[in-house]
């Protein structure tokens, strides 16, 4: 439930808290399946409480190519694993951070104190093709890629109840193929179906709890808190990952 409640306030992060209690608990093979079922059900009730926010032009670019990415990152998964992609994800969401922070999304306004203009939206709808390709891909791959889509809704124009629809929905669309896929492929048990639907059930009272508080935040507060969010997940994926750096 915390999980929830907190990647409410983020738009978005709970695989981040998610993953390691995961696979202390069932291991790293259980990872993707288990969260995959716990995420749907998690961003299902995401997508009923925040329907009217939902930016449409991006779900509609966004889904072809994430259907095609979550099928082909399933069956990559149920031959292979590939330990170091977690590090290129993290390099991105740091830099993404540096870029943020450079442009002013961080920052109030500052034309409000008579000088440059706000930061202007540099991503298109269109975007979302090859984007959602590869985030599902990557995550049907390593069961979920953290926040590494925020700084693109963010550059998109997305705030707060819009940016976490819009990507519940996606999300949602994508972790329903992975599902499909992973029990096409033979890596979902029943053990593991189990278990992500206990994880979909905790996520309604931290959805309800995230909207009530995120109804009072503003716009500019809740952009500082992703980039400071997105930047931790960097921070943490890299430190996860510390055993392979050192014997690399």
């Amino acid at each position: 439930m915390g999980a929830w409640f907190l990647s409410s306030l983020m738009g978005g992060g709970s695989p981040l808290i998610l993953i390691p209690v995961i696979t202390g608990l069932l291991g790293a093979a259980a990872v993707p399946p288990v969260l995959t079922t716990g995420m749907l059900f998690g961003n299902g009730q995401r997508v009923w409480l925040y329907w009217e926010a939902i930016a449409w032009p991006v779900v509609a670019w966004c889904f072809p190519g994430a259907i095609v990415g979550a099928v082909l990152g399933a069956f990559v998964f149920s031959r292979t694993q590939i330990e170091w992609l977690s590090l290129w994800l993290a390099l991105f969401l740091l830099i993404s951070v540096a870029g943020l922070v450079r442009d002013g999304y961080g920052n109030a306004h500052r034309s409000s104190r008579g000088s440059d203009p706000p930061p202007q939206p540099w991503i298109k709808a269109w975007h979302f093709l090859p984007i959602g390709f590869l985030y599902a891909f990557f995550s049907g791959l390593i069961g979920s890629t953290g926040p590494v889509l925020h700084p693109l809704y963010l550059n998109y124009g997305l705030t707060k109840e819009g940016m976490l629809a819009t990507k519940s929905f996606n999300v949602l669309a994508i972790h329903l193929v992975k599902l499909i896929a992973y029990g096409v492929f033979g890596v979902l048990t029943e053990e593991n179906l189990i278990y992500g639907l206990i994880l979909g059930v905790a996520a309604l009272p931290g959805n309800w709890l995230g909207q009530w508080l995120l109804a009072k935040m503003s716009d500019h507060q809740f952009r500082q808190l992703v980039i400071v969010f997105v930047g931790i997940s960097g921070l943490w994926m890299v430190w996860q990952q510390r055993r392979f750096l050192i014997l690399w």
